[in-house]
Formats: structure tokens, sequence, C-alpha cells
């Protein structure tokens, strides 16, 4: 089996029963806020689109890259679909023209066939409103010698199910660092937030070298990585220098933090460096081969600065370009198209908007408009409202362009290009940003009946003098494998939420309580 890094979390696998293209993501997005480092912009994607089978993981725009999957990518590629429950992913490449898919069952090994061979392949789909866009999912891939599996960026809770259809995994390919706005566009103090930005990198790393230590590959990749930021206002939010305060470490940096944790133990999981265009050759768990365009070194480390900078001036026009397509900052009032947009979403989700339980303010400019949750309608400020609890600056470009673009997905679109600021009183909201991800009928019917089912809390664990229930409260992660106790605090290494074990009151965000009990000693 021979892999190829595309870039990010993208992936060409060639075998001898054929090849999969995996999240082909090449050209600038959230608003040319993030680009693949490092360049991929010239690898010979014409070639790379000549693939048997294509495997977009989810929607999110560093995995969906709408314009290379239209341009570059064969149309005669058959496309392995990940189970979701809303099928936007596959409305989405019919309307590029793909027309054969291969629909997965959720964890459930299947093969693939075609003139050249077989293939065993096995999608885990992620399912609850947090994952994606409605959805994220990993891909495990088998010739019948070697077995990698494509985690990207996917949280799966339960990795059993890799071992009993698989056996070992070869090469774990996974995400490390952050994807993701907070702390940086938060309104707090700047000694707060390096703070807060230190520990969410530290907890992306921990989460990580836990699931290389579930998965048990021989060869662990880090991909989906830190994009880079090369538009003139967001380039300090690039890692340069190993800025412990930045969530956004390199490849570079992760395979460090694999030595230090005694993750890399030279035996069971060897960190493999790769960069846009390297290529490992594999035979079971053996690695052949691997070939560099370039060496590594050139683009990490102190060398990282000066590549960036050449990167700003080579994106500069593309992002221009970019800018230029945005829609106007000036226009008629955003009262109306909001209310539009927003009150009938409302309208169909009671269970979502309660959970946000208050007034969401959205300054754009010299407009402000209010999301009252509690009464399901869009309005004017009323005199002397004051400061909302949660509320939103955002430039009335961005906002007037998704709004003309039909967008399903704020998250997917404003929130991820960093280019706005925030604010809270009180813990994150999961509720009000599941809102933003579900601007359509059928997504919003989606996520309210998802929260509505209970949670399983009935099995229980002891870790640690305590005995807690073994499914966490936040996206049912198994507390067994991903909870880290630290005095009496709890926290789930999944997504980092974190819950006071004496009253089993959730620190992150309202609601959520965890079920502990501290054992006799």
């Amino acid at each position: 089996m021979q892999i190829t890094s595309v870039g990010h979390a993208g992936f060409h696998i060639q075998t001898d029963a054929g090849s999969i293209l995996c999240d082909p993501w090449v050209n600038p997005t959230y608003f040319a806020s993030w680009v693949p480092f490092p360049d991929n912009s010239e690898l010979d994607w014409k070639s790379l689109g000549q693939c048997d089978y294509l495997y977009v993981s989810h929607l999110h725009r560093d995995h969906f890259d709408e314009r290379n999957l239209r341009e570059n990518v064969s149309k005669d590629a058959t496309v392995l679909l990940p189970d979701y429950p809303v099928p936007d992913l596959r409305r989405e490449l019919e309307k590029l023209g793909f027309t054969k898919f291969v629909e997965t069952e959720d964890s459930v090994k299947t093969t693939v066939t075609n003139d050249k061979g077989s293939l065993d392949v096995m999608i885990i789909a992620l399912r609850a409103p947090a994952d994606g866009p409605i959805g994220d999912s990993g891909l495990l891939v088998s010739d019948g010698e070697t077995t990698v599996f494509n985690m990207n960026d996917a949280r799966p809770i339960d990795l059993d199910v890799i071992d009993e259809a698989f056996g070992h995994v070869d090469v774990h390919l996974l995400q490390y660092s952050g994807a993701i706005w907070y702390p940086m566009v938060y309104d707090i103090p700047r000694k707060s937030k390096a703070n807060f930005a230190a520990q969410k990198r530290q907890r992306g790393m921990d989460r990580a070298r836990s699931y290389i230590e579930q998965v048990g590959a021989t060869w662990v990749v880090p991909s989906a990585g830190p994009p880079m930021f090369l538009d003139e206002d967001l380039f300090y939010l690039n890692d340069i220098g190993n800025d412990e305060t930045s969530i956004f470490p390199d490849q570079e940096t992760f395979l460090e933090q694999m030595t230090i944790h005694g993750t890399d133990d030279g035996e069971r999981h060897r960190g493999l460096m790769m960069v846009s265009g390297s290529t490992a050759d594999f035979t079971g768990s053996t690695l052949d081969q691997i070939e560099h365009p370039y060496p590594p070194a050139d683009v990490f480390g102190e060398n990282k600065g000066p590549y960036l900078e050449r990167m700003k001036e080579k994106f500069a026009p593309i992002i221009a370009a970019d800018k230029a397509t945005w829609a106007s900052a000036e226009g008629e009032p955003l009262l109306q198209p909001l209310r539009e947009l927003f009150e009938p979403i409302m309208a169909q989700s009671d269970l979502i908007c309660d959970g946000i339980g208050y007034a969401v303010g959205l300054v754009m400019g010299d407009q402000t408009v209010v999301l009252d949750f509690p009464n399901r309608i869009v309005r004017e400020p009323k005199e002397g409202e004051g400061k909302y609890r949660y509320g939103f600056r955002i430039d009335p470009a961005l906002v007037r362009t998704v709004v003309e673009n039909h967008e399903p997905d704020w998250v997917n679109t404003i929130f991820l290009s960093t280019r706005f600021t925030t604010w809270r009183i009180g813990g994150y909201n999961e509720y009000l940003y599941t809102f933003f991800k579900c601007l359509t009928d059928e997504r919003i019917a989606y996520a309210d009946g998802w929260f509505s089912e209970a949670h399983d809390d009935a099995a229980s664990i002891t870790k640690d003098g305590w005995e807690i229930q073994r499914r966490c409260p936040h996206l049912k992660a198994d507390l067994g494998k991903f909870g880290v106790i630290e005095g009496e605090k709890l926290t789930c290494n999944l997504h980092g939420w974190q819950w006071d074990l004496p009253t089993g009151r959730c620190l992150t965000s309202k609601g959520h309580e965890l079920r502990a009990e501290r054992l006799d000693s």
C-alpha cells in the first residue's frame, strides 16, 4: 500500500485493487482565513483526481473543497459515503456530478470491488449535532496486507469495533491540532486568553495520544494539523516558535510530544512525519520507504516563520480575489433577512431554544439584532437592555454573504474563519452553536430529536476513588478511556468538558449533570 499526503487531512491511498482519494482540500476557505499547511497548491491535482474511490469525511470546508472536487476529481469515481442521518453530504456531491455511491453502514465492514480487485472498508460515522456539520467520520481500509485508519479529525467514542473488524492497524492518520475559534476571538483579558489557549492546546494533544494508545497502530502520522493563516489580520494565529499559547501546534511539535510522553516508544507507535507530497510505501506494518518533496525541516522550526512569510506573499492575490466576492457591508437593515432566516428554525426547536435560554446579541457594524430564544423571535434591542449574556460582533459583509448564499451552517463559515469577536457570561452553550449549525428544517429537526433522547447513564465505572457513570453526559464517550480525574474534578479528554465530582455539576456548560459518588476509603 502506498499512502501519499496531499495536505491537511487529505491522503491518496494506492493499492493493487484501486486508489482512494480522501478529503482533497487545496483552495483557501472560511472566508479565505484557512490555507493548507504546508502548501499543497502545486501538487498534480488532475492526476490525483483520477481515482477509483473518493472519500469525503464530512462537509467542513477544509475537507469538502467544492472547487477542487468539481474541477479535478473524476466523476467516474465511486464515493464511499458515511452513514449520516441527514443526507446533505450526498446531495452536495451529487450537485458536483458524482453519481456512483457506496452507502456504507456505520461501523460495519464492507467489501468494495472493481475490475482491479477488492478492498475491505469501514466508515465510523459520528452522528451527534456537535460532530462536524451534522456528522464526522473516519475511514478504515485494508488491502489484505496493510490496514490504515484515516481518522482525520473525527472523535469516535467506540474503538473496539476496529479490532473486531480488522485486528491490528498498521497506519493511523489522526488530527492533533485545533480547529476552533476558542479562545482567540473572546473578549477576555490577554493573560486569561493565553492560559485558556495553553490548556486547549495541551488537551488536544492529550486526546490525540489517548487515541494512539487505544488504536495501537504501528505507525502514527499526525495530520489534519493547523492551517496557515496568511491574511495580515490573522497572521498572529500561526504557531511560530512553538508558542505554548497557540491552539495550532504543528506536526513537528506533536511528534516531539509523542517522544516526551512516551507515546512514540520506537516499537509500538512510531511517529512519522509527512508533508504535502510525501509518499510512504507499507507492507503490513513495515515501512518500505518514504520520500518527501523537500526536507520537512524547510517548513518547521526556525524555518517556519520565513516560510509563512513567503506563503503570505504568494497567496495575497488569491485572498484578495476571495474578499472581492463577499457581499457589500452596506445595504438594507439586516433585521428582516435574519427574521426570515432564524424565526422558522426557532419555531421548530423548543428543546434547543430552551437550552439556550436567553437573548443573544448580534452586533454587525452599527446594527444590533437580538435573537430572543425564549420568545422565539428576532427583534431590535430594547431600551436599556444592556449587555447580553452571549453576543457576537461580526462584519456585516460576512453576515450578508452567508444570508445571500443560503448557508445552512454559520459555524462552518463565519465562526471557523475567526473573523469575529464574541463574549459570554457563564459557561459555553452547546445548544447555541448547534442552532447555528442547523439552519435548515431537516437539520434542526434531527438535532432537536437527538437532544431529546435520554443519555445512557445506567452503567458505572470506578476511577481514582470515585464511582461515576460510564458514559459522558456530553456525547457519550467512555469515561473509562477518556476520563481524567484531578482532585475533585473530572475532565473528559474527548472534548475537554469538565465536571465537579462532589456535586456532579458540569463546569463547561449548563445542564449535562454527571452521576458520581465518592467511594469509601
